[in-house]
């Protein structure tokens, strides 16, 4: 699939992850990128791209990515401003409410578990709410093409839709991480399934898999667990830049043989 001309969404694009994306389709041509993020500082985001990347137009919202009324507003006024639908969807907005499954109080000796409302909240932010941008950009493309009087997608049209969804290394078990896990591990399934549906338009969805990477999440962690359990077991023995990830997210987007998903870990391995 050609970045060149095409619009993009991205949430979580006030910084990290996000923020890098945007960076990279920019440099590689994207015509237009719908900027997303509950922070405020997205604006400030989408200002500072604007001036480093003159050719690509940016606009910024400021919203909750779980809220449907939202997400359908950003993809109509993207449309009415970038003068055509979203083809490249990368869902980059995500949380964590890390703690272990079961913990026993050692003066009560009563287990306290993880709390149930936390479970759903990460589910809702990370799983349930990428799946629905991709339906977004799906069903609108899909809209567009029986506006066109297109049926079925043909490979000589070309790939005519993208999304990345960003996953974790943490999808394959992580201690502390149980709804996170869950959720990453999830997108897998859920990208299978929509290009599976999707490419009858056109469109495909991938997973790429970043590894401990230096964002405000990360850096948030105390330097003595970052030390222990994340660079004492990366072969690289380095946190990953942002703009590393944000390669391999272009580079799926790209590269349309490629399917499934990519892992950017640096070499991380589990401690036993």
């Amino acid at each position: 699939m050609q970045i060149d001309g095409k619009v993009a969404v991205v949430t979580g694009a006030a910084s990290g992850i996000g923020l890098a994306t945007v960076e990279r389709l920019a440099a590689q041509g994207v015509g237009a990128v719908a900027m997303v993020d509950m922070a405020e500082a997205v604006r400030a985001a989408a200002e500072r791209c604007g001036a480093n990347h003159p050719d690509t137009r940016f606009a910024a919202w400021v919203g909750d990515t779980t809220d449907a009324e939202f997400r359908r507003a950003v993809f109509d006024e993207a449309a009415d401003a970038f003068g055509q639908i979203a083809r490249i969807c990368v869902p980059a907005a995500g949380i964590t409410r890390d703690r272990l499954g079961a913990k026993v109080d050692r003066e009560t000796g009563k287990a306290a578990l993880y709390p149930s409302e936390d479970f759903k909240l990460v589910v809702d932010v990370n799983l349930v709410a990428p799946v629905y941008w991709s339906l977004e950009m799906v069903g609108r493309l899909a809209e567009w093409r029986k506006q066109q009087g297109l049926k079925g997608w043909k490979p000589d049209e070309g790939v005519q839709a993208t999304t990345v969804f960003i996953g974790s290394i943490s999808s394959r078990g992580n201690r502390g991480q149980v709804s996170y896990a869950s959720t990453k591990a999830g997108l897998v399934g859920a990208a299978a399934s929509l290009t599976q549906e999707g490419m009858f338009y056109g469109a495909r969805c991938v997973v790429v898999h970043p590894g401990f990477t230096d964002t405000p999440m990360v850096g948030a962690m105390p330097d003595d667990l970052v030390n222990d359990t994340i660079l004492a077991h990366t072969h690289l023995k380095r946190l990953i830049d942002t703009r590393e990830i944000a390669e391999a997210v272009c580079f799926m987007i790209g590269n349309s043989a490629v399917s499934g998903s990519l892992w950017v870990d640096a070499g991380w391995q589990p401690p036993a």
